[in-house]
């Protein structure tokens, strides 16, 4: 029989990645504005999907200025929209720009019957936590 799927922690279907897209998305609710978690997940070479915390760590940014608009031009790299800085797709490391040698937040998901989802485990909460405190 096949595992139910928690839809509350469905960040988006594979084919929404289709073609080498990112995605935005949001889990959680509540009424501070570090909450709910805010993130972006991306194919980062094919058959490998990552996602990180929608947050740059030169300034505190958001990456994207429009939705899902994740990439540089060429779409081999993250790009934060704020200030240029690029980061690898694979692990997050930021190679070039105001916080160069930093990282994004990633996030633990895995792909289940076509659907990429929030890791089994995962607090999105204390996620958001752990980044809010890393901006202080």
């Amino acid at each position: 029989m096949p595992r139910e799927i928690d839809t509350e922690r469905v960040l988006c279907s594979l084919a929404d990645l289709a073609g080498g897209a990112s995605r935005g998305f949001v889990v959680g609710s509540g009424g501070s504005s570090d909450w709910p978690l805010r993130g972006v997940v991306l194919q980062a070479r094919a058959g490998v999907v990552r996602a990180f915390v929608n947050w740059c760590p030169h300034a505190g940014h958001p990456l994207n200025l429009k939705p899902h608009d994740f990439l540089s031009p060429d779409g081999t790299l993250l790009l934060c929209h704020s200030h240029g800085a690029l980061f690898e797709k694979e692990g997050g490391l930021c190679v070039a720009g105001p916080c160069a040698g930093r990282s994004l937040r990633a996030i633990p998901i895995e792909v289940d019957a076509g659907l990429v989802l929030l890791a089994d485990g995962v607090d999105p909460a204390a996620l958001q936590a752990a980044v809010d405190v890393s901006r202080r």
